[in-house]
């Protein structure tokens, strides 16, 4: 027992992890869930769990750690998306689009750690918007010119031609996340997770890499020998030699100079692969290897960082007043109803990790309504994309060991400074085509056998399963791709109307999502057939209800004496009172 804290007999002692330690009748100390977590946390090795709080020094570095991983994702988004937007390669306007991705995500990963669901998890930019993006962009109103009228426009022109691309984009994103901040606000995750099967999650997460295996073709294309030398680097890094240690030289207080053996490839994989293949390109555009313009050059696009201004601050509405559809928000709705379910899957995750109690229902509710509400600034701000959960990052703290939620915390101050700095956004955007061709390969990849995984919980010997994983997937990669060689196809007599159904049926995710769900809840199938009581023991949400004074992770830093002392919040699901 800690010193200073004493307890009589039947009293309660509070412990770091929020639990209780019961002392019984004849004076011995039974097993608690506080016991427990302890020993949980000394089994995983994790080092600092949820609650505690790393040396400042150690913080700045985990978190600058957390910020390298989540930018090669962010990055890779406005590869895909500004040249949708008919944005020119060499626009410097791709920086401030990365920056204010960075900002946001910043501002959003404070609220989500510090006021949502409290878990250490990093929000930011996703795949999972692209697809819908993509598709609304394919409409006939939205298709790109040919590249020579484009280049025969004035830059005033040019401008305008992808500003009101994004407006579309910024009002589509933020309107359909209202149902996301909503569905949290009032406690609807619960009842959505009786139909949200693991035969739903597998077409809806696993259709957001497949979806995407045209734009890793048509960048990876551009030179197979370098896209190949940057799989072959990034598979080498995180799979084959990712236990070997480099000797670096280190110091402290008290040993003086010394050597650490650091784990430099199985933290940093992606970073190591893009700087030596970039490195590469390079070496082969001093000695005159690459033509004159080949996407592969490192020279072409350096003007970007030039033309950047070192701060710039983005703020809501920087390319003109977001601009709503019906069918620009029914087609994102998509992108926010696949965040969502990826995200309810990697909170329970996640606090495994950090050896954190289970989240309870109203820490997830709040989590998910957070997430919307980071969605509803990244439209309004113009970052051309939403906010969710980055499994890399929670992958990071398996690798580090650092639960911390205080690391995060720093992390997102660092993305907020970093946000502001266009001049860093534009070094990423120069990154050779053919690089993250390959970077591409391998991450959708990944996003794919994240989808697949949720397969662990389902018998794969029925044949009623293989039929909705089957035909849920194929499907949906057949009738999007016909729609979108057919955008005239749908005919009701009624613009709007045609526009809806267009994007619906174009968004692959949507029709996976959609089919996978109604097969899964009407053919009929036992609970232990379709993965449910596996699955459920995975997503154990609990309430609290027989801890209601006991403090607790997932409670509020400031103002719990105010909402306990007032009845009225313990029916707010969103709340740290909440008793259902």
């Amino acid at each position: 027992m800690d010193p200073g804290v004493t307890a009589s007999r039947n009293d309660l002692v509070l412990t770091g992890f929020g639990s209780e330690e019961t002392v019984t009748e004849n004076g011995n100390i039974t097993t608690t869930k506080s016991e427990e977590l302890e020993e949980k946390k000394n089994n995983s090795g994790i080092t600092y769990g949820i609650d505690d709080n790393p040396p400042w020094y150690l913080c700045i570095f985990i978190a600058l750690q957390h910020y390298l991983t989540m930018i090669g994702s962010i990055v890779s988004i406005p590869f895909i998306l500004t040249p949708a937007l008919c944005m020119r390669d060499d626009d410097p306007a791709r920086s401030e689009i990365v920056c204010t991705m960075i900002f946001v995500t910043g501002l959003v990963t404070w609220f989500q750690a510090t006021f949502g669901c409290r878990l250490p998890i990093v929000q930011g930019g996703t795949i999972s918007f692209l697809v819908p993006t993509l598709a609304i962009l394919n409409l006939p109103q939205w298709r790109c010119p040919e590249p020579e009228i484009v280049d025969a426009m004035t830059p005033e022109n040019r401008t305008e031609l992808w500003q009101i691309r994004m407006r579309e984009l910024s009002g589509a994103i933020a309107v359909s996340a209202i149902f996301q901040l909503l569905i949290g606000l009032f406690g609807i995750v619960g009842m959505l997770l009786k139909y949200i099967t693991p035969l739903t999650i597998v077409p809806t997460v696993s259709l957001v890499g497949l979806s995407l295996f045209e734009n890793a073709a048509r960048a990876a294309s551009q030179h197979w020998g370098i896209a190949a030398g940057t799989i072959m680097m990034v598979t080498l890094f995180s799979q084959l030699i990712r236990e070997v240690h480099i000797p670096v030289p280190g110091y402290s207080f008290g040993k003086g100079f010394r050597i650490i053996w650091f784990q430099l490839f199985k933290l940093f994989p992606v970073l190591l692969t893009i700087l030596l293949m970039w490195g590469v390109c390079g070496m082969m555009t001093h000695f005159e290897h690459l033509p004159v313009g080949h996407p592969a050059r490192t020279d072409i696009k350096l003007k970007i960082i030039e033309q950047s201004p070192w701060f710039r601050l983005p703020y809501p509405g920087q390319w003109g007043i977001p601009t709503v559809t019906a069918a620009g928000v029914l087609g994102m709705l998509a992108g926010v109803l696949a965040c969502t379910v990826e995200s309810i899957s990697f909170y329970p995750t996640t606090a495994r990790m950090c050896v954190a109690p289970p989240p309870p229902v109203h820490a997830i509710n709040r989590g998910i309504a957070i997430e919307g509400l980071g969605t509803i600034l990244a439209g309004i701000w113009g970052s051309g994309n939403g906010t969710n959960t980055f499994g890399e990052n929670v992958a990071a703290i398996g690798v580090t060991k650092i639960g911390s939620r205080r690391v995060i915390q720093y992390a997102s101050f660092l993305m907020i400074f970093l946000g502001l700095t266009t001049k860093i956004g534009a070094v990423f955007i120069i990154i050779p085509q053919p690089v993250v061709g390959g970077m591409f390969c391998v991450m959708f990849g990944i996003i794919v056998a994240f989808g697949l995984s949720a397969l662990q919980y389902v018998d794969m010997n029925s044949s009623r399963n293989l039929f909705v994983v089957g035909f849920s997937i194929f499907f949906s990669l057949v009738l999007p791709k016909w729609m979108q060689a057919h955008p005239h196809s749908i005919q009701t007599g009624n613009e709007i109307v045609d526009s809806i159904i267009t994007v619906l049926l174009s968004t692959s995710i949507m029709v996976g999502g959609i089919t996978g769900c109604l097969l899964d809840n009407f053919v009929p199938g036992t609970p232990e057939e379709r993965g449910l009581i596996k699955w459920q023991k995975e997503i154990e949400f609990t309430s609290n209800k027989d801890d209601a004074d006991i403090p607790s992770t997932y409670d509020f830093p400031v103002g719990m004496g105010f909402l306990k002392r007032h009845k009225v919040f313990s029916r707010f699901p969103f709340l740290p009172t909440y008793r259902p």
